[in-house]
């Protein structure tokens, strides 16, 4: 009754990595580099999908005005923009809730924006939305014969739709890219599982005459490659953690422009879906090798 402990089970897991040693790092290295790239294409696809949010898929223009205009000039113009046939809310936002705005979505790194606190090289702007996208171009033409206070009218449709498309390539390589990477995984692990099997095959042949169950002998076979999805998971997430805190302190200065997901936001599910995915490419993996194996 000992055996049955599931400490028996967890040692001989560990007794088949150790006597596999290279197949195991084998192993963990393919499918480390599987989750890596994996979870690369899908924080990808995230940021996407954040600036397809803040680009206006809602029907938004963004009018920015001159600097240094008085608040009266200001208030001017924003009743000439309401005035347009067409516009529907507009909202006014400062220069100094733009500027706390990209402090923001900075996350971590909003401190590179304090010195812009008492310098601000923003202006005001309106941010206005627009029912009917015929009027699209006529509305665009009023607003920059408004006057001289009108500094850039931005309509971001276009860029939309081409970071839409951009997002429609991206999850087609990612279908393919998931595929084509869990069958390696999986095939490397069957692999290294095969091995673990085959230096035990008389046991296992004994442990089958004397009456031992299939789960008895496959148990440790599966927690085995459990622990190398386990242990790739780990290191896939720290590498992963550490790419993407890099990329987001390097493109500190463009979040103005574009949006990151703050890592500090992420950590918890993208550890999540890393260990799911490589405990069960693990499972799955160790379930096909056993199934030819333990029935000879």
């Amino acid at each position: 009754m000992k055996q049955y402990k599931p400490s028996y089970f967890i040692g001989q897991a560990f007794r088949g990595i150790w006597r596999n040693g290279v197949m195991s790092f084998a192993s963990i290295a393919v499918l480390m580099s599987c989750l890596v790239v994996l979870g690369s294409f899908a924080l990808l696809v995230m940021n996407i999908n954040e600036n397809l949010n803040d680009l206006g898929l809602m029907n938004e223009v963004m009018v920015f005005l001159e600097f240094d205009l008085t608040e009266e000039q200001i208030q001017n113009v924003e009743r000439e923009i309401k005035s347009i046939p067409g516009v529907g809310d507009v909202e006014r936002i400062t220069a100094d809730e733009g500027i706390r705005s990209m402090m923001e979505k900075a996350g971590e790194n909003a401190y590179l924006y304090e010195d812009f606190l008492d310098d601000n090289p923003l202006s005001d702007s309106f941010r206005l939305t627009y029912v009917d996208g015929a009027k699209l171009i006529d509305i665009e033409y009023n607003l920059r014969h408004i006057g001289p206070e009108i500094r850039l009218v931005r309509d971001q449709r276009d860029l939309a739709a081409t970071m839409q498309s951009l997002k429609n390539g991206i999850m087609l390589i990612f279908s393919w890219f998931l595929i084509v990477l869990f069958i390696v995984s999986v095939f490397v692990i069957i692999n290294t599982v095969k091995l673990s099997v085959y230096s035990r095959k008389s046991e296992i042949i004994i442990m089958r005459y004397v009456g031992a169950t299939g789960l008895f002998i496959s148990l440790p076979f599966i927690i085995e490659g459990a622990l190398i999805g386990l242990v790739a998971s780990a290191i896939s997430f720290l590498a992963e953690n550490f790419l993407y805190g890099y990329i987001q302190t390097a493109l500190a200065d463009l979040t103005g422009i574009i949006s990151i997901v703050p890592i500090e936001t992420i950590r918890i599910p993208m550890l999540l879906a890393f260990i799911a995915v490589g405990v069960l490419t693990g499972i799955v993996g160790s379930t096909i090798s056993l199934s030819k194996y333990t029935r000879e």
